[in-house]
């Protein structure tokens, strides 16, 4: 069982924590800035275009991921219950816990001790986490399920 009180602790104190799910929780690091060039030209998906120098400002990409730094933290990915949402196998996902959850949000839920990431379904007073891969069944919260969700999934960083 994770016992939430303890890992927002540790999580205070070091800014990372592994949980025994397998699942790991960072807190950003917001005492450095670097930024990157952005271009105002966007980059074709299509047709190519010729390329473009037009520098129209620098990135960073703390503030452009980060809203509250307060309430953010991020979680590694394990397992592909999630891929049909483009949400990968050891992707980060950027995880705000001052946003409300609701219908149809991705969240991160602690489950019975066992900390997964799914959309989240309400209806008719039934709650259910829905995976985004057919191979998964969707999970009904009953009431013999101990259920605390942690926080609204805002952005996945994922590598190609």
């Amino acid at each position: 069982m994770i016992n939430l009180e303890v890992t927002k602790k540790i999580l205070a104190q070091n800014g990372h924590y592994k949980l025994p799910s397998k699942l790991e929780v960072f807190k950003p690091c917001l005492n450095k800035t670097q930024t990157f060039p952005l271009y105002s030209s966007k980059v074709s998906a299509g047709f190519p275009s010729p390329a473009d120098d037009n520098l129209e400002k620098t990135l960073d990409l703390n503030s452009y991921l980060i809203k509250r730094p307060a309430a953010t933290f991020f979680v590694r990915v394990n397992g592909d219950s999630m891929i049909n949402a483009g949400i990968n196998d050891n992707d980060i996902l950027v995880v705000d816990r001052s946003i409300k959850p609701s219908h149809g949000k991705i969240i991160i839920a602690v489950l019975d001790g066992q900390m997964t990431v799914k959309r989240l379904y309400k209806s008719s007073g039934r709650i259910m986490l829905m995976p985004e891969n057919d191979l998964y069944k969707p999970i009904e919260i009953q009431d013999h399920m101990n259920m605390e969700i942690w926080g609204v999934v805002t952005s996945s960083v994922h590598f190609l």
